[in-house]
């Protein structure tokens, strides 16, 4: 079995987050918001995690991806750190909608999130590019 090494490991999960981008619109399209706000937050979850990967790092809970991908690449602003408040958004919609009973997010507040999803893949796309270029 060949080894897989970090730029492959971000590879894959990079092009998994876009996987959850078109899944999330196709949810949208069909009226299924509650799935496409899950699938547009994990876009962004697994984009995060493709970032970490080149660090060597992986966390287990979704709250200590989002901590240390916030600490090494937001506050720093490595990455712009506006997107800070649509990671905290589709985290809090993902978590309403896959676990709280009777939430409705709203259609617009869906459509943000699917936007900020499209909005954040190709600046870390970019980015990973450079860095698996470095590697």
């Amino acid at each position: 079995m060949p080894e897989i090494t970090v730029v492959d490991l971000s590879r894959y999960r990079l092009e998994k987050a876009g996987e959850m981008l078109e899944s999330a619109r196709r949810d949208y399209a069909a009226e299924d918001y509650a799935s496409a706000n899950n699938r547009a937050y994990y876009c962004i979850f697994h984009a995060m995690r493709a970032v970490l990967a080149m660090d060597g790092e992986d966390y287990k809970k979704h709250s200590a991806v989002i901590a240390r991908f916030t600490l090494n690449y937001l506050k720093p602003e490595i990455l712009p750190r506006q997107y800070g408040k649509l990671i905290t958004n589709a985290s809090l919609i993902r978590n309403r909608s896959d676990y709280e009973d009777f939430y409705i997010c709203s259609i617009r507040d869906t459509e943000a999130l699917i936007s900020g999803a499209a909005e954040f893949l190709p600046v870390i796309t970019d980015y990973l590019a450079q860095r698996w270029k470095e590697s």
